[in-house]
Order: C-alpha cells, then structure tokens, then sequence
C-alpha cells in the first residue's frame, strides 16, 4: 500500500512538504520553509513532524523558491544524506539561493545580536552557509523532459515544465507494485504552476494521465487584474518620476525579480518610461538573472529571439547591481527618481526591510507589490492598509504610495488552472487542493468539481490518506 502525508503547504501557501510511502519506501516531495504568522514560523524550529529525515529514500523538488526548498539545509543538518532530485535549471539556482538563504539568516541573527532585538540570547540562524554548501552536494539534476527517472527502488519521477519560473517542474511520480494486485500509483504534483503566456519560461506541460495529482490554489479563489501588468506599471513609473520620488519593489530574487527586469527593459525600448536608475539589491538576484540566459531548453521563442539579437533582455538602460552590505547601504545615498528592487517579496526577512524601513515613512516614495502576499507577513499587513508596522522590532508609519500589480504573479490563476487541468484525457481517482490559504484551497476545489465533476479533497496539516 502508498499513503501521502500533508507536512506543509495546506492551510498556507508556504512551507511545503509532503511525504510518500510505498513498500517501505519514504520519498519527501518539496522542502519548503513556512513563512509568515509567527505560528507558522515556528514550525521551522520543530523537529520535522512525520518523518525522522535519516529515514527517507529520496527528496523531490519541484522548483527553487524558499517556500518550497528553505528546509533542505536544515534536514540535511538532521542527518538526511541521499540524493535531493529536480530539473537541471532548479540545481542551478539551488547553488546561489540555499547559500544567500544561509548568509541572510546568519546576518539576520547577527543584525539581532548586535541591537539587543531577540527574544533569545543569543539569536541563532536555523542553519548556516556550511549546511547550504553540504546540501549542494545532493543536488541530482534531471531534463524536464518528461523522462522516468529511478529515484529509489520501486519508485521512478518524470520531471516537465511547469512555467512557474525557470525549472519549475511537474513531477509524476509512479510507486510500483502500490497495489495489492501488483500494479502502480502514479501521483501527479504540479509544485507552483505557472500561468499561460507570461515573458521568458514556456507554458505548462500538458499534464499526463494519473491517479492522484496535488493540484496548487493560491489563486483558487482570485482572478488576475484586467488591466495588462505593463500598463500598471508604466502609470507607477511615469507617476514617481514626475515626483521624483523612489520606488520599492520587494520582490523574490529568483523568478519575480527577472520578470520586472524584463518588463522595465521593454518599457524603456518602447519609449514608455523615461531611462531612471534601477538598482537590484540582490547577490543571488544577479546571480540568478545570468543563470536565466543560460538554460535556453526553458526559453519561450519570444525570449530566444531576444538573445539572438544579442540583446540581454534583462538589463535596463541605467541599472546595478547591489551585491556586497557596503554597496547596499550606499543606495541610501541615491536621490531622485529611483527603482529599487530587493528580496523578499513579502517582506519577510533580507535585505528589503532596510529600504522597507525608508520608503514607507515617505510620502512621495512608492511600494509596489508584484506577488502573493501571505497572511501575517508585513506585505499582507501593508496592502490591508495597516498604518503601520513592525520591522526589526519597530514600529514604522506607512505613508507612502501603495501599488500592487497583480499580473506579474508566476502562478495560474483558477481560470488557468482549469485550463491546465483540461488536457487530462481521464479523471484521476483524487485531486488535492494545496498551496492555497483556506478559502483559496476550497474555492479551487470548488471550481474543479463544477467544471469537471472529479473528486477534490482539501487536506488538513499532517492528514495522511491511504492511496488505494
């Protein structure tokens, strides 16, 4: 028999995990950090629940944002020492992101330190730049080609394109002989699906025929905006450079932060926006973008036509690069009209809440919101139009510009979703609503049901379901 535990990313759209067992085998699908409500955070600091992480067979990601790769570093610090699976592009970026994930807790914990701003005495990060690094040496990058991959004994994963960003992957994973009959399960997990026709990555995968697939919801009960992304955010541009006045835009080094480069660049080429310095306050953001121009397998046509102009479509006319603390702290010194582009997108930790903490007071500055916000982070907190709020144990007054651009988001909205799921030729047995707060979760199962009349659960935290 196979059974799934829900180890993370139900009821929140952080944090995921998810644990398969057949025959005795245990394959951890994603190994995310919860993020967000101090609640949620916590369960970073507990011992992995369901799972003792020496006992798995084998590790599965399906793309490399924190939400879902955060706790690799710390599993592996628990004695997990096997092979960690995913696309070739997603081993790439692992290399870059894990390390800085590592380096920003450190400095994170020191910064606390060094202020008498922690709880604890002394603050110490969840794992080190060292865990990053051994983690590394795990990494097993497969093609997202659509190939069976043997993972452990008994159990194969096939690795697509997912459109999320690059390397983001469907993973199919077929557990042999799950059956008491003798037969598979093949449970389909569509990790952060991305949206139909965005810049840069190709579209999703047509999925394949499976039993079971875990389906993403953090859209499941929105829309995207009308009003195309490249038309919000010219008005913001145009609107600040009037002002003269800064712009924030927290945004996730890998994926968001490329996307916004990519728009600015065109924006500019099409006389839309005047040229004004853009500054990306991200070492792994600028290491990322040179990965993006590697993986050309993952390009869209209107991406490689681009490159074979030999023009780099991510590079602005007046843009930099922030890598070093020193560089960093300078861009305090900029005046004018400015774009300042820096990690994380919900505000959560790194390096944006030192400008967050600048912009904000600011009446002429802008914040701009390019991505989900989940509850309980200060970029949630702001949109809800809180008027002020805590950063580094301080209380900053919100009197800036507040914009949010909705169709940057890299994941499907419910209509897309429903499209991507429509080139199934057979219903599964099950879908699982996950990653997506509650009332997304269940508003998706719902759209699926109407559509399609399959059968939709909506998992709770650390439910475990018999695979049958």
């Amino acid at each position: 028999m196979a059974k799934i535990t829900f180890l993370g990313g139900v009821g929140t759209v952080t944090g995921s995990k998810y644990l398969l067992e057949s025959n005795g085998k245990k394959v951890l699908i994603d190994c995310g950090l919860f993020q967000g409500d101090k609640e949620l955070r916590e369960r970073n600091w507990q011992d992995p629940e369901g799972f003792d992480p020496k006992s798995l067979d084998a590790i599965i990601i399906t793309h490399a944002h924190i939400d879902h790769t955060g706790f690799l570093p710390r599993v592996v610090k628990l004695g997990y020492n096997k092979k960690v699976y995913t696309s070739r592009a997603t081993c790439d970026l692992l290399k870059i992101l894990l390390p800085d994930s590592g380096r920003l807790q450190q400095e994170e914990a020191d910064y606390r330190n060094r202020h008498n701003l922690t709880s604890h005495n002394p603050a110490l990060p969840l794992y080190d730049e060292d865990d990053a690094k051994a983690t590394l040496e795990l990494l097993q990058g497969i093609p997202n080609t659509g190939e069976p991959v043997e993972i452990c004994e008994g159990i194969k994963a096939s690795f697509m394109v997912a459109g999320h960003i690059m390397g983001a992957s469907l993973v199919l994973v077929e557990m042999e002989n799950a059956r008491p009959d003798g037969s598979s399960v093949r449970f389909l997990f569509s990790g952060d699906l991305g949206h139909y026709d965005q810049p840069i990555v190709k579209d999703p995968a047509t999925p394949p025929n499976c039993d079971y697939l875990m389906c993403e919801s953090t859209y499941g009960n929105r829309l995207h905006g009308e009003v195309s992304s490249d038309v919000q955010l010219a008005k913001i541009i145009n609107d600040a450079y009037k002002r003269n006045a800064p712009i924030l835009i927290p945004a996730f080094a890998v994926g968001r932060t490329q996307e916004i480069l990519y728009m600015i660049r065109e924006l500019e080429d099409t006389d839309r926006i005047p040229s004004i310095p853009v500054v990306v306050d991200s070492p792994m953001a600028a290491q990322a973008t040179q990965i993006y121009n590697r993986w050309n397998e993952e390009h869209d046509a209107e991406y490689a036509s681009i490159l074979a102009r030999k023009v780099h479509p991510l590079k602005t006319d007046w843009m930099k690069t922030a890598s070093t603390r020193e560089e960093s702290k300078r861009i305090n010194e900029m005046k004018g009209a400015r774009i300042i582009i820096s990690a994380s997108g919900m505000l959560t930790g790194g390096r944006v809440l030192h400008h967050a903490m600048r912009i904000l007071p600011n009446e002429n500055a802008s914040i701009v919101f390019v991505g989900y916000q989940a509850a309980g982070t200060t970029g949630r907190r702001i949109l809800n139009g809180e008027t002020e709020v805590k950063i580094m144990k301080q209380w900053i007054p919100v009197r800036c510009h507040i914009e949010k651009v909705e169709g940057f988001s890299a994941h499907a909205d419910w209509k897309a979703v429903l499209r991507w799921l429509s080139g199934l030729t057979e219903a599964p047995k099950t879908i699982f609503t996950t990653h997506g707060e509650p009332e997304a979760a269940e508003a998706m199962a719902g759209h699926i049901r109407e559509k399609f009349g399959w059968n939709v659960v909506v998992p709770k935290f650390e439910q475990t379901v018999e695979l049958e």
